[in-house]
């Protein structure tokens, strides 16, 4: 057999992703549903980065997380090793929001506005901590039903006790595990996954389409796997305008 005649075929066995930049575009623009990650993406910083600088282990963390987002370690031991040594209290979480709360990425609240008045669900998608990431929501007018993230668990007296590991969120493939649940839940055809990390690269399938996003960091592999990849909000807002 040729290689012209297995044309598509060594097209898609060449490539991960099996759409064109054209094609994610339009599903973009059709979409049922969008799940953003939040970190580095909604939000300029890592959460879990904050937290370790706040807590006074910034520089050993910082490193960890640069290694999960590559891909090279599985995500539920890397959360789990850089909580065992942030070891952050309840109080120091509350202390963190209300100092240092997260900064959202600019357009991002224009982009949820507009995804809204078009009837998009909207849905936050995060590895990281759901008590930061519902402030982040309350600022997008995201309902928290429409938030998963993970929980930290606190001792009685406040003390870290550990993260709830049997959230989807918490372990390797987690987000695709939600955007299936969201699927079967909803009966949505159509959803896209956003994100700068490689835990939102693997989301798809079974999201129908990925969009890398590289504005506040550049993850060189999901720059490379992604079949359309942006640097702003800008970017999606002006496809959108296109319908």
């Amino acid at each position: 057999t040729s290689e012209r005649e297995l044309g598509p075929y060594m097209y898609y066995r060449n490539h991960r992703l099996m759409t064109t930049a054209a094609r994610t575009q339009e599903l973009f623009r059709r979409a049922d549903a969008v799940c953003l990650d939040v970190d580095s993406t909604v939000i300029r910083e890592e959460g879990i980065d904050e937290l370790a600088k706040f807590c006074g282990v910034g520089d050993a963390v910082t490193e960890m997380t640069r290694n999960a987002m590559g891909g090279s370690v599985s995500f539920q031991k890397a959360l789990s090793d850089r909580l065992s040594i942030i070891r952050c209290s309840r109080e120091q979480v509350n202390k963190l929001i209300t100092d240092h709360p997260p900064q959202l990425t600019p357009g991002v609240k224009e982009l949820v506005e507009k995804l809204h008045q078009r009837s998009v669900k909207v849905f936050l998608v995060s590895g990281g901590f759901r008590c930061i990431v519902e402030h982040v929501a309350s600022q997008l007018n995201i309902p928290l039903h429409h938030v998963y993230a993970n929980r930290l668990k606190f001792f009685f007296n406040g003390e870290y006790a550990g993260f709830d590991e049997s959230q989807p969120t918490a372990q390797s493939g987690g987000k695709g595990r939600v955007i299936s649940m969201l699927k079967e839940e909803y009966g949505f055809g159509n959803i896209v996954m956003i994100g700068d990390g490689a835990t939102d690269l693997e989301a798809c399938p079974p999201a129908s389409a990925f969009i890398g996003f590289g504005g506040n960091v550049v993850r060189q592999q999901v720059k490379e796997k992604s079949s359309w990849y942006v640097t702003s909000f800008g970017e999606l807002l002006k496809e959108l305008e296109k319908i």
